[in-house]
């Protein structure tokens, strides 16, 4: 990088080996997801599937979907690159003057956005939720619980910002531990329900989201200063880099947040289908979005900067390889796993959330909905690395129209698939337009001659598919087996899905490396390797 006279100097970083950094911020989202498992263990308990609950999914969604749109998708997509580009070309005291304009602009659009929702929050809610009939107790609450819930998205967006930045330098330790804070703060919030100090959870939740908001950014801008970046706040301008990254984010919106997008199309349908359907989509994507988020968010968070990296040095070749290798973690990881939430939902469901105001009905039909998000686990896992061979490149149009045609199908499928699933019918709808959408990524990467396909990965995937099978026989001989267990008291149930979860991975392990779908030297080999520059500077926090 090249030397700055700038007294703040942005520090050096350069890539370390793929699957080291992807086990760092996979260890991390894996104790953020136990964290909300025990979470939605205790919001199960004190709202169940009714009205509240149903109106606290909403005020969430709200202030995430903006979240993952716009300040953690459309954003990150776009800043990475742009970035990382201005520091590896013009050094770092350029890369910091972009990183403060985009820090003024994007706090003055967020500041628009939060204000206009507030004071709009009616026709907010009834656009998010249609099927909340106005003046009713449901639709009360949404509007409470969102109002108090919206400013989470100023604190976030600030924090994917920072974020963003420490991640171009290959330090991504930081922005990985904050939804752990994030879930810290909602069982705090969830204690006072406890203990009786809140006699309404759904508020004291809401509530909740807004401390995690102020205490994430908190944490960010400490681990920024530990880490020798402190961005100042000065008044918006206008620049050509501005320009250039208003013009990636746009597309991006839509590319990048493909599968949020389809997420509101059901949280909107969901809505029309009465009480409970929100409820038993929400927690059966919650268990979803464990592998989800442990494999794919962490394989793209870590694969976009490396992939900009290798692209901005002219190393093409490089770039296939960690794409390659991308791939290849994913299917090993996310195929196992959607079989077995798929084999072993109704067990799953029942042990983890049946107990208070959750009733074996909420459990049936939450298990329903999680075998359909689970056949589309791959396939999300696969959107999110596709689409970084283009965002690494800074092309978000043609995502955009992927997504476009995906968020069409999204919404003639669900549609026709509720009349008679109902909300399972939207959790289908969702999986089948993200199979649509890596299909279609992929053919656009083919095309154009940037989707490398090389011997060792071919070699993997048929070995994976082939393992993964005879997983899910083994999971549903073991919970057939288990069966008496799963229907006695709750140390035994527990027990039961310990030894299926356990019986599972156990033999996917042991399918893997008999099949040959995963070695132990390639795991060792993928640990120890050192990529690129010399090793950055140590950081703390990783």
């Amino acid at each position: 990088m090249k030397d700055s006279p700038d007294p703040r100097p942005v520090p050096a970083g350069a890539p370390r080996g793929l699957m080291r950094a992807v086990a760092t911020v996979g260890a991390l989202t894996m104790a953020s997801r136990i964290l909300g498992f025990a979470r939605d263990l205790l919001i199960a308990r004190f709202l169940g599937a009714g009205d509240a609950a149903d109106a606290y999914v909403v005020a969430q969604f709200v202030p995430n979907v903006f979240r993952r749109l716009f300040a953690e998708g459309a954003f990150s997509s776009a800043f990475v690159p742009m970035f990382a580009r201005l520091l590896a070309g013009e050094g770092a005291a350029a890369a910091r003057r972009f990183a403060e304009d985009s820090l003024a602009v994007l706090l003055a659009v967020l500041l628009v956005v939060v204000i206009g929702c507030q004071l709009a929050m009616d026709w907010v809610i009834y656009v998010i939720a249609p099927g909340f009939v106005a003046g009713s107790e449901k639709h009360a609450l949404a509007v409470v619980f969102t109002t108090i819930t919206m400013p989470y998205l100023l604190f976030i967006s600030l924090v994917a910002l920072g974020g963003g930045v420490l991640n171009s330098l290959d330090r991504f330790a930081a922005m990985a531990a904050t939804p752990i804070l994030l879930n810290l703060t909602l069982l705090v919030a969830l204690g006072f329900v406890a203990l009786g100090l809140s006699k309404a959870p759904g508020a004291a939740l809401s509530w909740g989201w807004f401390a995690a908001g102020v205490v994430q950014l908190a944490f960010m801008l400490w681990q920024s200063a530990r880490a020798g970046i402190s961005l100042r706040l000065s008044v918006p301008r206008r620049s050509a880099h501005l320009a250039r990254l208003a013009k990636l984010m746009m597309p991006a919106v839509v590319a990048n947040g493909v599968v949020q997008i389809n997420l509101v199309v059901g949280t909107m349908l969901a809505s029309t289908l009465g009480t409970g359907a929100l409820a038993f989509l929400y927690y059966a994507d919650r268990i979803n979005q464990l592998p989800l988020g442990v494999i794919g968010i962490a394989i793209s968070t870590v694969l976009l900067p490396r992939l900009a990296f290798d692209l901005r040095r002219g190393d093409a070749a490089a770039a296939a390889e960690q794409q390659c290798r991308a791939v290849e973690m994913a299917l090993l990881l996310s195929l196992p796993a959607a079989v077995g939430l798929g084999v072993a939902a109704w067990p799953l469901i029942g042990v983890l959330f049946e107990r208070g105001a959750f009733t074996a009905r909420d459990t049936d039909a939450t298990a329903q909905a999680l075998t359909a998000y689970a056949a589309g686990l791959p396939a999300f896992v696969l959107v999110k690395i596709w689409v970084q061979g283009f965002f690494a490149r800074e092309d978000t149009r043609t995502p955009m129209v992927i997504a476009f045609a995906c968020v069409s199908a999204n919404v003639a499928i669900s549609v026709g698939l509720m009349q008679w699933l109902d909300h399972v019918g939207l959790a289908m709808g969702t999986s089948l337009s993200g199979w649509l959408n890596a299909v279609l990524l992929a053919f656009a990467l083919h095309r154009r001659g940037e989707l490398a396909i090389d011997a060792r990965l071919r070699r993997a995937v048929p070995r994976i598919v082939a393992a993964s099978a005879l997983t899910g026989g083994a999971t549903y001989g073991l919970a057939l087996a288990c069966a008496p267990w799963l229907a006695g008291g709750g140390v035994a149930r527990a027990a039961a899905l310990v030894a299926i979860v356990a019986g599972a991975a156990g033999c996917y392990a042991a399918a893997a490396l008999v099949l040959g779908a995963g070695r132990l030297s390639d795991l060792k080999a993928a640990l120890r390797r050192q990529r690129g520059l010399p090793p950055a500077p140590s950081d703390p926090a990783a």
